[in-house]
């Protein structure tokens, strides 16, 4: 019982974490895109897509998803 309770106060601490890192990742990203990376068309608007849809996750409080997704743009863009 006692482990369980522990690892039911670690996932609730680690929920406002994962929440906390999406604005970092999103200006990130934007500060990335607007020092103009070295990228084709095709991959800024990829990163761009991946940027708006991680943050409608964020928003709609899906942070697991929202990180996932941010960390695709972040990758492409050489933030990782």
């Amino acid at each position: 019982m006692k482990h369980l309770s522990l690892v039911a106060a670690f996932c609730l601490l680690a929920a406002p974490a994962f929440a906390g890192q999406c604005p970092a990742d999103i200006a990130a990203i934007d500060a990335a895109l607007a020092a103009g990376p070295d990228l084709s068309a095709e991959q800024i608007t990829q990163v761009e897509t991946w940027r708006d849809e991680g943050a409608a996750l964020h928003d709609a409080g899906d942070h697991d998803a929202s990180v996932a997704t941010l960390a695709q743009a972040k990758d492409m863009l050489g933030l990782n």
